[in-house]
């Protein structure tokens, strides 16, 4: 069976150490370095399945480290604050951050929110075929989004978070539904978490919200799909 790859970029060294050795435990393959410009390099020469980025990096922050994996990637991204400050939690939402942990945290809960991330991406979404809609296809076997028959550059959250809205076209999705049915653990924390990866994902899709051919919002309560099929 092929491990799956976890990348850490920290520059708490003594934490690295602690943190390879509790998921290994796990049968993840794990990889670790201090500085932000060696995660980007081995994220090149090797692309993990996920990586656990912290903000506080020398040189380059974890956003910055984020916005470049984000140019070419879609790779899962938890990010790790010792700050908790929720500013931090919705920029790094915006930039496309799959996930947030404040530090200090228990290793265990790290897990857990790997495994959700790993889970979600396997097993949620049934591939046995496309959703066609007007100007949009969605093909869960490949996470892929044609909008205007052009491929978007989408994350996984992002994706997860289309597919929800599509498949129940024409109903309310309220934001604790989303919550429940795309994290798993503590989105409760995010004030705006939900309206983030909404706003982002309408910008990708190129769908205004005054005038929205995808996802209407339900002010006070949520959002609705209400594209055409095909």
């Amino acid at each position: 069976m092929i491990k799956q790859k976890i990348l850490i970029i920290d520059d708490d060294e003594k934490m690295n150490g602690l943190l390879l050795n509790y998921l290994v435990g796990f049968g993840y393959d794990v990889v670790t370095c201090t500085h932000p410009t060696s995660g980007l390099q081995k994220i090149k020469q090797n692309v993990p399945d996920l990586i656990i980025l912290d903000i506080m990096l020398p040189d380059l922050d974890g956003f910055a480290v984020c916005r470049e994996v984000r140019k070419e990637s879609s790779i899962p991204i938890i990010m790790l604050t010792a700050r908790g400050d929720v500013t931090d939690r919705i920029v790094g939402l915006e930039l496309g951050a799959d996930d947030y942990l404040p530090k200090p945290f228990e290793p265990r809960e790290l897990v857990a929110r790997i495994q959700t991330i790993m889970r979600r991406i396997s097993n949620q979404y049934n591939p046995s075929g496309s959703l066609k809609f007007n100007h949009l296809e969605i093909i869960p076997e490949k996470q892929m989004v044609i909008v205007d028959g052009e491929t978007i550059d989408i994350t996984t959250m992002e994706f997860q978070l289309l597919h929800l809205l599509a498949e129940k076209r024409g109903r309310i999705i309220t934001r604790d539904q989303i919550m429940d049915s795309l994290k798993g653990v503590d989105w409760s924390a995010f004030d705006r978490s939900v309206d983030v990866a909404v706003s982002r994902l309408r910008q990708k899709l190129n769908d205004d919200p005054k005038n929205p051919r995808f996802i209407k919002t339900i002010w006070g309560t949520g959002y609705m799909f209400i594209g055409y099929e095909e």
